[in-house]
């Protein structure tokens, strides 16, 4: 029996290739209908899920705004009856040297990457379900060892995790959970645009932080689809990295030259 059968799962920030597309597609193959919360329609990923004909609800939302969040959680629970699990995938990033950093842009990285999340959870909880719910957050190694240039993003996912913390501990009593993880590098299109600009030895710095290799969408799909599952029922409150160990940092000095500002998943509108 595939174990999210009639389970139904909130997921924001989805694209096509990305983390959050992977997570879609690993909770809809096992059995759960899936609910896409973000701005730009991941036509593709939605095709797929189709193909497998999928239970699914798209809805084009901002999760910076508080009436949009609300409204969205409330029609996937009016559309399937339930909510089970919530993945906070959505996020931006930017990287520069710190006395170059916009007050604009470390606002908007904050409101989306940490009160976003906030947003989409405190709207789940009430109809989170009773004695199995669980709020998935998708942090970043970046949010436990930091990474030159990328200040505001590992501010950020240090914030996410330690709000997964506290959020544990308030949930437990009503046999909820909050769980993390903690990716290193993934190979996603928003990292290739970084690669391309690395040279040599940047980027042995950063194979050497990885002594498995870097990481594909698919292997945070299948650590997130494992904490939000019954085998994990025991498990809240952690963040868990994968790919690498906290005590290592990411070193890649040169990425803070590159004044590059990506969008990780597409959704927020500016």
């Amino acid at each position: 029996m595939k174990q999210f059968k009639d389970s139904v799962v909130i997921i924001t920030g989805p694209s096509d290739n990305g983390i959050g597309g992977a997570i879609a597609e690993q909770f809809a193959e096992q059995g759960a209908a899936v609910c896409l919360l973000g701005i730009e329609k991941p036509i593709r990923l939605i095709k797929r899920l189709h193909r497998r004909k999928s239970l699914l609800l798209w809805l084009e939302v901002d999760i910076c705004n508080t009436a949009e969040v609300d409204q969205a959680v409330a029609s996937c629970h009016q559309e399937f009856g339930r909510l089970d699990v919530l993945v906070n995938n959505a996020g931006v990033e930017f990287s520069t040297a710190f006395e170059e950093i916009d007050d604009d842009q470390w606002d908007r990285l904050l409101s989306v990457n940490l009160s976003g999340a906030m947003k989409t959870s405190r709207a789940v909880i009430p109809f989170l379900t009773e004695q199995g719910g669980v709020i998935v957050n998708i942090a970043s190694a970046l949010g436990m060892a930091g990474c030159a240039g990328y200040h505001a993003y590992s501010a950020s996912k240090a914030g996410l995790i330690a709000m997964t913390r506290s959020l544990a501990l308030e949930l437990a009593p009503k046999g909820q959970r909050a769980v993390c993880v903690a990716p290193a590098l993934v190979y996603t299109p928003m990292t290739h645009k970084h690669f391309s600009s690395l040279d040599a030895s940047t980027l042995k710095e950063l194979e050497a932080a990885h002594p498995l290799g870097m990481g594909s969408p698919g292997d945070v799909a299948n650590a997130v689809t494992f904490l939000a599952s019954k085998q994990a029922g025991w498990i809240t409150g952690i963040s868990l990295p994968l790919g690498w160990l906290p005590t290592w940092g990411i070193s890649a000095p040169d990425m803070c030259h590159t004044k590059t500002t990506a969008v990780s998943e597409k959704l927020s509108k500016e």
